[in-house]
């Protein structure tokens, strides 16, 4: 390799152009990746509401063990052999 070269190293595809982090946003407007920037935040809002289960579901469900019947299970599981 020659002394005039420089060597350039590339991992992945960057969409920075320098160091400077406002030429991120300048220009074409927010872009992927661009952290708090990108305004994005606001599509959380979007998001539906929390599921609810049908009636069958729901009657299919096995009822939640007892305190007793999870601490007993527990010491099975950490029983040294």
């Amino acid at each position: 390799m020659s002394a005039s070269r420089e060597q350039q190293f590339s991992i992945q595809p960057h969409p920075a152009k320098s160091n400077n982090p406002a030429d991120l946003t300048a220009g074409d407007g927010p872009q992927p990746g661009c952290g708090l920037d990108s305004q994005s935040g606001a599509e959380i809002f979007h998001a539906r509401g929390p599921h609810i289960p049908s009636e069958d579901i729901v009657k299919n469900l096995e009822q939640p063990q007892t305190r007793e019947e999870l601490h007993a299970r527990a010491a099975e599981l950490n029983k040294r052999k």
